[in-house]
């Protein structure tokens, strides 16, 4: 794929995480605070994969701290690097907060709060930032 195909899909990667970060606003504003944490972390590790695809490789799997931690490009990999903490973070809200029995005894939504989904929104509005930065 040309450097220009590479970008272009980069884009379109960061466009939907910044529409699943909408997502994420709506479903919090609605009290469906479970469901906006997981389509925060959807969001960030849709920004983190177009990373990968701009520089030309396949990103692989939905750990946003592996991700991170494993990017190819050195340069691109220090500059996440302070999203670590946030990605393990976010991390933990990609699947409890979707299915009954990722918790003991409670559903997602008897779980999950406003501070959290703010918390997931807050986080990956800052990765999603970071990329759009960086692929352009």
């Amino acid at each position: 794929m040309s450097r220009e195909k590479e970008l272009y899909e980069a884009r379109r990667w960061v466009d939907t995480a910044s529409e699943d970060i909408d997502a994420a606003r709506v479903l919090m504003d609605k009290q469906k605070f479970s469901h906006a944490c997981f389509f925060a972390q959807q969001a960030a590790e849709k920004a983190l994969k177009a990373l990968w695809i701009s520089i030309g490789e396949d990103p692989w799997g939905h750990s946003l701290q592996k991700l991170i931690s494993t990017l190819p490009q050195v340069d691109i990999k220090t500059t996440m690097e302070e999203f670590i903490e946030e990605s393990a973070v976010l991390d933990r809200y990609y699947i409890p907060t979707r299915y009954p029995n990722g918790l003991p005894d409670l559903t997602p939504s008897k779980y999950y709060f406003q501070k959290d989904a703010h918390l997931c929104i807050e986080s990956a509005e800052r990765i999603i930032n970071k990329v759009r930065n960086i692929v352009g």
